[in-house]
């Protein structure tokens, strides 16, 4: 396997779903462009959290995955396949299709079902879902907010590292800091790729050190945050401050109107113009209420007074 290094953004795709209540195939190619041209984003991670993948039929996430990878080519840098499950069978048929339809990876959230589970049960999961696309890295998705595991990250490297040959890093989608920063230092000599995915923190992992970010407002903020990496890359963190500081205000409104999956559908759907559709039950659509503010912030923030914004 050739290793790939990730040094920049992710972008977690949303589940496109038609009014119809069906998949929406048709407008991939369209959010492939939009996400290079008007985000700077090359990379896509595919059926995770934000793309309802756990909603989804095997069939559905294989029809979505097989799209993206044929829309994505030559034009992205990395497809990245969520293929999580609750049955082990599943995971292992999904991580088996994404490597043979040319995915660049794949990732796999923690069973989130039976949650007592010690740390050498969970890597064993790992291990046999790896095994079946052992020619593509394997990304471990760390998220215990939504799988209520406490096992930390760092706790699993060393077994992730030496059972499974395909590991690669971590998607971190966790605020717990402290266990991001021993990652990054238990792994500055493997190489591993750790990519941060609380978009709203994203300067305080940088300065930890991570070398990649994953998440949802990238679909629509990819090029504001691209701001923030030029200018830590350039060791000028009170500039690459304020950046962040803008986009926190922005998305620190989106929270406080509740801002969960439906509203990430809405908020792309405006920004982006593409449909996005409605989320699956047991999501609903975001409100009119919701959608309403929104577009009255989203005018009062690009006359914002923050230089590039």
């Amino acid at each position: 396997m050739n290793r790939i290094f990730i040094t920049s953004y992710i972008c977690c795709a949303v589940f496109l779903f038609s009014f119809f209540r069906n998949i929406n195939l048709s407008v991939i190619g369209q959010y492939v462009d939009y996400l290079i041209n008007e985000q700077g984003v090359r990379n896509v991670f595919v059926n995770g959290t934000t793309g309802e993948g756990l909603s989804l039929s095997s069939q559905e996430r294989k029809q979505l995955a097989e799209e993206w990878v044929t829309q994505g080519k030559d034009k992205l840098d990395h497809v990245i396949i969520h293929v999580g499950a609750l049955s082990l069978p599943e995971s292992k048929d999904l991580a088996k299709h994404a490597a043979q339809i040319g995915a660049d990876g794949i990732s796999v959230i923690s069973p989130l079902f039976f949650r007592e589970v010690n740390k050498g049960e969970l890597v064993a999961f790992f291990r046999e879902v790896a095994s079946e696309a052992p020619d593509i890295p394997f990304y471990y998705y760390h998220i215990p907010p939504i799988t209520g595991i406490k096992i930390h990250a760092e706790e699993l490297l060393d077994s992730m590292k030496e059972q499974i040959p395909t590991f690669q890093g971590v998607k971190f989608s966790d605020r717990d800091l402290l266990d991001l920063r021993r990652c990054v230092q238990k792994s500055k000599d493997d190489q591993f790729v750790f990519m941060y995915g609380v978009d709203e923190q994203l300067l305080s992992a940088l300065v930890i050190g991570v070398n990649g970010a994953v998440g949802s407002t990238y679909n629509y903020l990819g090029k504001k945050h691209n701001l923030i990496l030029e200018a830590f890359a350039l060791g000028d963190i009170c500039t690459a401050q304020k950046y962040e500081f803008c986009i926190q205000d922005f998305l620190g409104y989106l929270i406080s109107l509740g801002f969960g999956v439906p509203q990430i559908k809405a908020v792309m759907t405006l920004f982006s113009g593409i449909p996005m559709g409605p989320p699956r039950l047991p999501l609903s659509c975001a409100s009119e209420d919701f959608i309403a503010k929104v577009k009255a912030k989203m005018e009062h923030w690009k006359n914002c007074n923050c230089d590039s914004f």
